[in-house]
Order: structure tokens, then C-alpha cells, then sequence
């Protein structure tokens, strides 16, 4: 069985910046694996590429063994590839409801349906209003998102990514300038989604890192560092040196899976 995704070799090249340097790296269906590093690793625009926003200078990307290298973004979405962003990509003079109705609509034909309302189409509706009870948003869905706070803004992204059955998620820092309160609600989203789906999370703060994902790949200046487990990673000195720093190393050793 081919695994959920393959990265072989990948380089970017920004002119005379390489930012991304032979990078494989292989992930297997319904696995979570975290993907850290120092600023500047090149972990964003490994993403950019997986997704399809950028291509890549060289190297191929396979998901679930079909070479998606030179596939466009949506493309890729159509073959069970969700994403969230470091910064919100929603729409923010929408509500809640109308966002996750818009998510669906993307991934179907009647994107192309100019005389149809989009209120005949019920079924939308109602898997909208399904994943916001999900998400404990069911009481915020006619609230325009550009007045939530910044964690359900986070909640409505996810949602917007899972609504359309991804079997690939990228998860893009989806705790970053969250209180402790928010990234905690965040954390236990992301532990309790369907083992089915395959999520790779780029995360600044460790401690969610390693909670979440079972497998941790180290990026450093672009290009493969190191990879294992959560003890591997901090017993790791290269990666203390480089990285997590001592007054981490010493607060991560009580980290618990």
C-alpha cells in the first residue's frame, strides 16, 4: 500500500535563495507527523509546495502513490488534500455558516451554476451547520467572522478544511497567537479527528508538537535535520544546539504524550 505521502528530493530555489534543499520525506496513511524547526527552515514553503501554491525547482510529491508534482492546487484538493494557513484565509465580512458553505461549494460542479441560488442547495446547509456543532460554533453561525476572536477564527479554518472529507491534512501553526485556553481547544480538535486522516502540523510551541504528532521531522536551513519520535527528537543534542535551547530541553523532558 502506497503511503499517504511521498516527497522526494525536494529543492526550491528563490533566485539565489535556496530555501528548500533535497528534502524526502515519507508519511503513512493516518499517521501525525510534525514538522519543526528553527525560523527560516523552510518549513512554510515545503507546505506552499506539498499544496500545490508553489511548485517546486526539483523533486517529485506523490499522494497515495499518484505523482502530483505539477498538479495545481485544487487539483490536489480533489484527491483529498485539505490546508490551513499561519495566517487565517478566510472570509471575513461572512459569517460563519457562509464560510463553511462556501468551503463545499469549491469542491463541486455547482461552483459553475450562476442562476441556481445558493440557498436551494440544502444539503450544504446542512452538513454546515453538522460541523459547527461539531466545533461548538453552532451558536456563533450567523456572527461575521471578522468579529470572532482569533481561536474560533482557528476553528472555523479547520472546519473549513475537514468539511470536504480531506484524507491529507496540512495543518499550518494552528496554535500560533492563541491563548492557553484557545491552543488547548485547538490541541484536543486536532487529537480527536478521525485516525483515517493523515495530518502533517507545523507548530512553534513543542509541547503541542509532541502531544499531537507521533513522529517528528526536523528541518534546519532547508534541509532535512532529523527525524523520530518525541524522545528521539529531545535527547537529540544537534537538535538541542540548534533549536529547543536549555531552558526547553529542561521544561521538555515533563512533556507527556
Amino acid at each position: 500500500m502506497a503511503a499517504a505521502l511521498e516527497c522526494e528530493r525536494l529543492s526550491k530555489r528563490f533566485g539565489g535563495l535556496e530555501a528548500l534543499k533535497n528534502v524526502t520525506l515519507n508519511v503513512n496513511r493516518g499517521e501525525r507527523r510534525a514538522i519543526i524547526g528553527p525560523n527560516g527552515a523552510g518549513k512554510t514553503t515545503l507546505f506552499r509546495i506539498i499544496s500545490g501554491e508553489i511548485l517546486p525547482t526539483s523533486g517529485n510529491i506523490r499522494l497515495f502513490g499518484q505523482d502530483v508534482t505539477r498538479m495545481k492546487a485544487h487539483q490536489r484538493a480533489y484527491l483529498g488534500l485539505g490546508r490551513t494557513f499561519q495566517i487565517n484565509n478566510l472570509f471575513p465580512t461572512l459569517s460563519v455558516l457562509e464560510n463553511l458553505i462556501l468551503s463545499q461549494a469549491g469542491l463541486k460542479r455547482l461552483k459553475y451554476s450562476m442562476l441556481k441560488m445558493l440557498s436551494m442547495y440544502k444539503s450544504l446547509f446542512h452538513q454546515a451547520r453538522l460541523f459547527l456543532e461539531r466545533m461548538g460554533l453552532e451558536d456563533r453561525q450567523d456572527e461575521i467572522v471578522k468579529y470572532l476572536s482569533h481561536g474560533e477564527q482557528r476553528q472555523v479554518e479547520i472546519a473549513m478544511a475537514l468539511i470536504n472529507n480531506p484524507r491529507v491534512l496540512l495543518l499550518d501553526e494552528p496554535t500560533s497567537g492563541l491563548s492557553a485556553v484557545e491552543s488547548k481547544m485547538i490541541e484536543r480538535m486536532i487529537t480527536e479527528l478521525d485516525r483515517d486522516i493523515t495530518i502533517l502540523i507545523i507548530e512553534h510551541d513543542m509541547e503541542v508538537a509532541f502531544r499531537v504528532a507521533s513522529l517528528i521531522t526536523v528541518l534546519n536551513l532547508g534541509e532535512f535535520f532529523a527525524e523520530g519520535t518525541q524522545a528521539d527528537i529531545q535527547n537529540n543534542k544537534d537538535v538541542q544546539e540548534i533549536y529547543l535551547g536549555t531552558e526547553w530541553r529542561m521544561r521538555g523532558k515533563h512533556v507527556k504524550n
